[in-house]
This record gives C-alpha cells, sequence and structure tokens, in this order.
C-alpha cells in the first residue's frame, strides 16, 4: 500500500489495521525515526517497554528471514500488542518481509526504518504492493514545511514569531527534521529564559548564528565570483563543519534569485537602489554591497535564468535520485563558478 504525501499524517494518527508491517524511508533520517517513533506509539506509549517494544538491526534479518513472521505471532507476556521496530533496514529485509505477508496468525506492528530507497528498490516496491504493507514516504521539508513547524514548536510554548525573524531562521535550518527540530528547541528554550512572548530577528541571530552559516557566505561569494580555489576551501570547511547540502543549494537560490529581482527592475529602466531594497536581506553597504554589486555585472538576466534552472535541477536531483547530496551541491557549485569565470573573461 502506497501512502501518499498527502495521506501520512492522519496515517500516522490511525494505521490501517490490516496493515502488519510499514517501511518509512526517505532522505531525511531525522523524519523517517520521528514519523517511526509516532507511528509506534500508536500501540505502544513506552518504547521502553522490553515485554511489547523489540529492535532488530536489519542485518540480522539476512541470516534469519522468519524472524518477523514469528515476531507477528508472539504474544506479550504482559498482554498488549507488540511493536517490532528493524533498523537500519534495506534490501535484505525483502525476504523477511515476504515471510511476514505469508503469516498464518499474529497481530504485532512491524516498523522497518529504511533509507533512501528509489523506485527500484525491492523493499519499497513489495511494501508499496502488498495490501498488508504499507510504504510512508519522508522527504526533506521545504520552505512552507519548515515555517510551519517553527511557527506551530512557537505557538506551542506560548511564543510567536517576527515575519522577519522567521525569514531569518527557515533561511539556515537545514533539510533534515531531527536536526531541524533540535535548533527551533535550541531557539524556544533560550527565548524562554526571559519575559518575551515573542521570538525576534535578535534572538534568532543569537542562537543560530554559526560558523556553517558564515562558512555558506564564503561559498556564495566564491561561486558567484568564479574563484575556483576559494570555492573549494569554503566548501570543505562547509562540509567539515556538518554543513547541509539542501541547505547550501537553497541559500545559492535565494541569492541568485535576489539578483535576478534586482537586474530585472534596472533592466526595465526602475532605480537600482529601489530594487536593492526590495531585497530586504542585502546590506546597505560595505563589502557585502560591493560584492553583490559585481555579482549584478558578471551574471546578467539570460544567465541569471540559467543559473536558477541549475540550481532547481540540483535540489530535484538532491531530493529524488538517491545520489550523494554533497556531491551534487559541489558540482552545482563549481559549474556555476566555470560559468561566472567565464563570463568575466569574455568582458
Amino acid at each position: 500500500m502506497k501512502i501518499e504525501a498527502r495521506q501520512v499524517e492522519a496515517f500516522l494518527k490511525k494505521p490501517d489495521p490490516k496493515v502488519r508491517g510499514v517501511v518509512i524511508y526517505g532522505n531525511d533520517d531525522g523524519l523517517v525515526a520521528e514519523r517511526a517513533v509516532a507511528l509506534a506509539r500508536t500501540i505502544c506509549e513506552d518504547l521502553k517497554d522490553p515485554f511489547r517494544v523489540v529492535d532488530i538491526a536489519g542485518d540480522v534479518l539476512k541470516h534469519d528471514p522468519a524472524r518477523l513472521a514469528d515476531e507477528f505471532g508472539a504474544l506479550s507476556m504482559m498482554g498488549g500488542r507488540r511493536v517490532i521496530r528493524v533498523r537500519p533496514a534495506g534490501e535484505e529485509s525483502v525476504a523477511a518481509l515476504e515471510n511476514l505477508v505469508e503469516a498464518t496468525a499474529g497481530d504485532a506492528l512491524i516498523i522497518v526504518e529504511g533509507g533512501n530507497l528509489t523506485p527500484r528498490s525491492s523493499l519499497r516496491t513489495l511494501a508499496e504492493t502488498e495490501p498488508t504493507l504499507a510504504a510512508v514516504p519522508c522527504y526533506m521539508d521545504n520552505e512552507a514545511a519548515l515555517e510551519g513547524l517553527v511557527e506551530t514548536a512557537a505557538r506551542a510554548n506560548g511564543m510567536n514569531v517576527e515575519p522577519d525573524a522567521l525569514e531569518w531562521i527557515v533561511e539556515r535550518l537545514g533539510g533534515d527534521r531531527g536536526q531541524t527540530r533540535g535548533e527551533i528547541d535550541k531557539l524556544l528554550l533560550y527565548k524562554g529564559t526571559d519575559d518575551g512572548k515573542t521570538v525576534t530577528l535578535e534572538d534568532a541571530m543569537a542562537v543560530l548564528g554559526d560558523t556553517a552559516s558564515i562558512g555558506i557566505d564564503d561559498v556564495i561569494a566564491a561561486t558567484f565570483d568564479g574563484e575556483l580555489v576559494a570555492l573549494d576551501r569554503a566548501l570543505d570547511r562547509v562540509f567539515a563543519e556538518g554543513g547541509n547540502p539542501i541547505q547550501l543549494v537553497r541559500s545559492l537560490q535565494r541569492h541568485a534569485d535576489q539578483l535576478h529581482l534586482v537586474s530585472g527592475h534596472a533592466a526595465k529602466g526602475g532605480n537600482l537602489e529601489g530594487a536593492m531594497f526590495k531585497a530586504r536581506s542585502l546590506p546597505r553597504g560595505g563589502p557585502v554591497r560591493q560584492r553583490f554589486e559585481r555579482h549584478l555585472r558578471t551574471w546578467p538576466l539570460p544567465r541569471l535564468s540559467a543559473a536558477l534552472s541549475a540550481i532547481l535541477d540540483a535540489e530535484i536531483r538532491c531530493k529524488q535520485t538517491g545520489l550523494p547530496d554533497e556531491a551534487i551541491a559541489r558540482r552545482l557549485c563549481l559549474g556555476l563558478s566555470q560559468a561566472a569565470r567565464s563570463a568575466k573573461a569574455r568582458r
């Protein structure tokens, strides 16, 4: 049974009683874990209960494919329905799930935490096509989802978030749900130490401003300046410090969007200062302003349109192809930087 994205939340709250096993998969490990926990707690609230909750490593099933069917039929010594968690899991779990489908009796719920399974994955295909199994996708949050997470968490703590602060926070959150929740919790914990009920931009910058964000700014500068050596160093620094490739790709997109906005306004005979004011995250002076103006000269509208298309394609490939996100982000930065070098050489 294939669970569509719009059906996931309802399914997690009340799973179909005929479903014996659920494969939760995707490129967001944090969201996979979060949804697995939510689903497990519909059966047993205390996931440390040794009589009702069993953990199995996926590679164990490779040598014991009958294990899931046996666990499905076993009864809890203390009563109550049981949860069997398989993690991490991959193609080695297919035979065990096939045996689960053929089992004649039992009522445990099997929860399999897979990785970024492609459409060709036998494990994913089995879960999507068998009526007694279900496949739940988990892909990295988009901007709207991140905004919703921040606002929902703030409201739950009796707070609200200023629009400027919300935009700044979302720009710096990565695509992993676990890391995102950690950053949000850290911010709200910090805010809970004073009497204010509104999270301001100053609050967000005090808590979430980190070296990774600074490193991403360096990557953006080197990419659009066409400085290949500086780009290589900046990328190494970002990823060594745990930078998220999706966050990097989205930062490149925001910068290209701002350039496109200002360049388009200027092309129509508009006032450059007015267009730059619309791109409100831009500084009014200093070296960052100078860098932005330099990028405007290097990246006219047609070249920016091509850049935005390449950036969008890279984000899609990060989410859908199963290729390493870091390699995709590096290749994108290299391609854009080489385009900038070529443009500067022709001037």
